[in-house]
């Protein structure tokens, strides 16, 4: 961001809204011909004043987008200031050689500025991350302030509208109607309602320390007897077994029947046999990586 918009970026709603409402308003909306000049002396001469004059004379429109999304129940100024980010970006993207007004063209950057906060700041879960459900999280919940728990012709007609699928309707509607829930049990809940909280309820029984010194234990057990069984083995055996099994270039039968001179049935067999010693020393089922 250059140091024009900077200075623009610095008067922000902040505290009193209200003054800063009344300054924004305050400032006189530009005619066609001062727009495209303005435009034109950023454009091409990258003049930040111009630019800095042209954020200004657009404020006023930044605040009739940003009142639009209060059903959010996000702080006004926040919407604000995001929708300025957006309109700063549109006058630095703005051609007056296209032929439009500033606030058509800024419009589009305005709002995905605010739709962009509204979406992290919503809920602690993200609602919408898809491009199709971050269109119907807009558009349902205008079609909600009328409509009830949609029926399967009211979302059919939606999504036929929106040009996506039904279920993804229902899934984001469901969203819509979903609420935010506390892992930890509140500092003021009493007995009866804090056993609710899903601290209480959603355990990670994978990381219970009994079960991982019980399964250490059991893998330290394994591993010795596996050492040891293996140390009982004959050579010609154990090497078989940590060619075929334990290299990370795992040899084949053939390979190994041209080593030890013999047929590589031979070599299956005597594979097959110092498997079946590590089991019965081991005790279990036998898995090599």
């Amino acid at each position: 961001m250059n140091n024009g918009l900077q200075a623009v970026y610095a008067m922000s709603p902040g505290a009193n809204l209200e003054a800063y409402i009344s300054t924004v308003n305050a400032i006189p909306v530009l005619t066609p011909e001062e727009e495209k000049d303005l435009a034109e002396r950023f454009h091409y001469q990258e003049d930040l004043e111009a630019a800095r004059h042209l954020v200004m004379s657009h404020m006023r429109f930044v605040v009739h987008i940003a009142r639009s999304y209060s059903g959010y129940g996000l702080n006004q100024g926040d919407l604000i200031q995001e929708g300025n980010v957006g309109l700063m970006k549109a006058v630095k993207r703005f051609n007056p050689e296209v032929g439009v007004r500033l606030v058509s063209f800024a419009v589009h950057w305005i709002k995905a500025e605010i739709h962009e906060f509204i979406l992290r700041n919503w809920r602690i879960v993200k609602v919408a991350t898809t491009k199709a459900q971050r269109k119907l999280f807009f558009n349902l919940r205008s079609q909600k302030k009328k409509l009830g728990w949609l029926s399967q012709d009211e979302a059919t007609a939606i999504a036929e509208d929106l040009g996506v699928e039904t279920k993804t309707v229902f899934e984001m509607e469901g969203r819509l109607n979903a609420h935010d829930a506390a892992f930890d049990a509140g500092a003021d809940d009493d007995d009866e309602s804090a056993y609710k909280a899903p601290a209480y309820y959603l355990e990670d029984h994978s990381q219970d320390p009994a079960q991982l010194v019980e399964a250490d234990n059991y893998e330290q057990d394994a591993n010795g007897r596996l050492a040891d069984a293996m140390a009982d083995l004959d050579d010609r055996s154990r090497t078989i077994l940590q060619q075929r099994w334990l290299s990370e270039e795992k040899a084949t039968l053939h390979e190994l029947a041209d080593m030890y001179k013999v047929s590589a049935e031979r070599i299956r067999q005597l594979e097959k046999n110092a498997m079946k010693k590590l089991k019965n020393a081991i005790g279990t089922d036998l898995v090599l990586a």
